[in-house]
């Protein structure tokens, strides 16, 4: 479900295709994201589970892998 919620939102906001985020890309190099948009993308993420995620240490998120998992080991309910 982070995955596919991850996907949906970072596509609206990279104007990507979701069908073509995988786990293994690198949202600076891949994706095109700086870290602004990366902010935005979790946010959205945010709206569209429920969860509340913490924004410090989102700079060190690198990978949709490691967003997932961050998603998944930080989110709590709103």
């Amino acid at each position: 479900m982070e995955f596919e919620a991850l996907k949906k939102v970072a596509a609206t906001v990279l104007g990507v295709d979701p069908d073509e985020i995988e786990l293994d890309m690198t949202f600076l190099t891949d994706l095109g994201a700086d870290s602004l948009d990366l902010y935005q993308i979790f946010m959205g993420v945010e709206e569209e589970t429920g969860l509340q995620i913490p924004t410090e240490g989102l700079e060190k998120i690198t990978t949709v892998r490691e967003a997932v998992e961050w998603i998944e080991k930080a989110g709590s309910p709103l």
